[in-house]
């Protein structure tokens, strides 16, 4: 440990085209040791949520670097999100590694978009980048940031665009008064702002925040995407990654993505330098503990229980110092399984010897409501079962209640809700298992796989996994949504012939969830979940240009030939361990 740090402030980190971006560096006094970089469009100097750990891998002997990246905080150049952390990466930590306080070897720590500047300076290849420990973060920025399974996630992409727009706008004098005002007073009132067709109207934002409008240009996922996608270099990254995720974070799938494609595809040194964590956190979980949501899951789910930033500085010690305790010989994975209530380890993701059970849709048409006649059953249902039915009005969409959201806790909250007043809407197919006599343990990728057809040209499918207590209390657990058109590729938009029954699978991303005897297994059928997700508008158009709605009559087929299914993954007792911290 270090009794003395020093700090050097406002350093000129120069980048290859002249671009001057502003770093402080917390150093321990006299020697040269590793350093740990945090690059961040937050301000450098606030240190937040990851001034603990930044101040205790000082005193631990490591040189921490808090930079602001291009276009933020004093750092020189224009911010567009992503688009330059590649090189602005590598520049930096080369810089980094040539100092006379530094002995060469680097890391980086932080998360989400700070895990976005991990991912990509570990992408530009410098070799003196050995280590990195992202929480909360996404792999493509297509699918998992911007957009999920082909819809706009409206209430975070707006909300997080205005939050950095105000900033830019507060320090730069050229933008009018007025323009700081406008941006300020729609962020204050999101929801009227997010309700706002077509999406592209808010134009406070162009001379700021050009990017969201070029966001909305690419609704497909397109070279624009293709070169920032972190899965297309899995096989090129030789790093040793911890990820840290939270079951109720928007970037869930992008952390279990990241952990699962290094293992599969990245090179044979750095396959078996993969961690994986995942609490029961929404976004900033990690810091903020219970409740989540409305539902508090215990001191022990909490990131200071389990000390993960002990985690992580051990994580740091092994491979940037040759610390090896023992890690490479540790279970890979860490999660807390909710129901259970507890921390288990694995030995991969998915859990070894997965069982991917269906469970069928059940009703004789009438699913509408917890108060419908709709089922979920291991059995498959009669031949002459009909059709559920329901009308879809993106004028009144079904509300966003809880889920994997950020970061907004006033007008878009995160986690576990009661699902009950949504499934009182009658656009809400609800599907109920009978009472469990024994555990399930769902620890897994949770899929649904739906036979639909609509009267319109293009429109959504939703799906939610609830676990229903004895109480009646609707805790939801992961959910997802696909828009038609991307039903077969987010390249290769495909238009629908309305009234055609078609197949669509909805990735639910992925849950870690014992569902207790006496407990129900519950999932809801719709076409919005708004304003987490856009809306389709029904005719065809798309939603960033066009101000149009329709209504649409949506039929949800469940027999015959048609088999729609709830797809679990379902784990045996002995394919995860109890989690046992040292003491």
């Amino acid at each position: 440990m270090s009794e003395s740090i020093i700090v050097d402030r406002m350093l000129a980190v120069h980048m290859r085209d002249g671009v001057i971006l502003r770093a402080d560096v917390y150093r321990p006094t006299g020697q040269r040791c590793p350093a740990l970089v945090f690059r961040t469009p937050y301000d450098r100097t606030s240190l937040g949520m990851y001034g603990t750990f930044a101040l205790r891998a000082a005193s631990a002997g490591y040189a921490v670097v808090m930079q602001d990246v291009r276009g933020r905080g004093a750092s020189e150049g224009t911010f567009t999100p992503f688009v330059n952390e590649l090189e602005d990466g590598y520049d930096s930590v080369d810089w980094i590694a040539a100092q006379p306080w530094c002995d060469g070897n680097v890391g980086m720590f932080g998360g989400s978009y700070d895990g976005v500047t991990q991912w990509q300076a570990a992408m530009s290849g410098h070799p003196a980048l050995k280590a990195i420990a992202p929480n909360v973060t996404a792999s493509s920025y297509h699918h998992g940031w911007v957009y999920r399974g082909g819809a706009f996630q409206l209430s975070f992409s707006l909300d997080w665009t205005l939050s950095l727009a105000a900033h830019n706008a507060a320090r730069d004098p050229s933008v009018p008064a007025e323009i700081r005002a406008a941006l300020v007073d729609a962020a204050d009132r999101l929801p009227d702002t997010a309700a706002v067709l077509p999406l592209d109207d808010h134009p406070y934002l162009d001379g700021v925040a050009p990017y969201y409008r070029e966001w909305l240009r690419h609704p497909r996922y397109d070279v624009f995407w293709e070169r920032l996608d972190v899965s297309r270099a899995y096989s090129e990254i030789n790093v040793a990654a911890f990820n840290l995720g939270g079951w109720y974070d928007t970037f869930l799938g992008g952390t279990l993505a990241n952990f699962a494609g290094m293992r599969a595809q990245g090179p044979a040194a750095a396959r078996d330098r993969q961690r994986l964590l995942i609490g029961p956190w929404p976004h900033a979980g990690l810091f903020s503990g219970n409740p989540v949501g409305e539902w508090n899951f215990g001191g022990r789910a909490t990131g200071p229980a389990i000390d993960a930033d002990g985690m992580q500085l051990r994580w740091f010690d092994t491979w940037l110092r040759d610390g090896d305790d023992g890690i490479a010989g540790e279970p890979p994975v860490l999660l807390f399984t909710m129901g259970a209530d507890e921390w288990r380890v694995a030995d991969s993701w998915p859990l070894p010897g997965t069982e991917y059970q269906d469970w069928h849709l059940h009703s004789g048409g009438r699913a509408n409501t917890l108060h419908g006649d709709g089922e979920l059953r291991r059995d498959q249902p009669a031949p002459a079962q009909p059709p559920d039915t329901f009308l879809y009005d993106p004028r009144d969409p079904v509300p966003t209640l809880g889920g994997a959201l950020c970061c907004n806790p006033v007008h878009t909250r995160g986690g576990v809700f009661d699902q009950r007043p949504i499934e009182a809407r009658p656009d809400v197919l609800v599907y109920t298992s009978e009472p469990l006599t024994e555990p399930l343990d769902v620890t897994g990728p949770v899929t649904v796989v739906l036979h639909a057809a609509t009267t319109a040209p293009d429109t959504d499918w939703t799906a939610k996994l609830v676990d229903v207590g004895p109480c009646g209390y609707a805790r939801n657990l992961a959910d997802g949504i696909i828009r038609a058109r991307y039903r077969d590729s987010t390249s290769d938009p495909r238009p629908l012939t309305p009234g055609e029954v078609v197949e669509y699978r909805i990735d639910l991303g992925a849950t870690s969830n014992v569902f207790q005897p006496g407990h129900r297994i519950r999932l809801e059928v719709s076409s919005s979940n708004f304003p987490h997700f856009d809306r389709n508008p029904n005719t065809g158009e798309l939603p960033g240009t066009s101000a149009e709605v329709t209504s649409a009559m949506q039929s949800v087929h469940h027999a015959g030939p048609y088999l729609s299914r709830l797809i679990l993954p379902v784990v045996a007792p002995d394919a995860a361990r109890p989690y046992r911290k040292e003491p």
